[in-house]
């Protein structure tokens, strides 16, 4: 009794060559989106380090928490559940060092 094995591309886990392609196609714009992602956060982060230093400055607090809720509910509305989730992280990594 013979078996056909069906083969399968180990990186993306298809089982034809036209749907590796798409995969790896898929994959390769994934990696520059999340690229684009990181360098958005990291100007995010400068951005919100300004604006810190800017309201302590002028003798105010580091975080604003109403402002926070505002980007939590932001976040929400666009995201549901998952998108507080995001925004949370988003705010710590914003808040820099305590």
């Amino acid at each position: 009794m013979s078996t056909i094995a069906t083969p399968v591309t180990t990186d993306t886990g298809a089982r034809t060559d036209e749907a590796a392609r798409l995969i790896t196609g898929a994959r390769e714009r994934i990696d520059d989106l999340d690229g684009r992602i990181i360098g958005l956060v990291q100007e995010r982060m400068a951005v919100s380090e300004e604006i810190q230093r800017e309201r302590i400055a002028s003798g105010g607090r580091r975080v604003s928490l109403s402002r926070e809720m505002e980007i939590l509910t932001h976040y929400s509305d666009r995201l549901g559940k998952n998108g507080t989730v995001l925004a949370m992280t988003l705010l710590d990594l914003c808040r820099g060092r305590v």
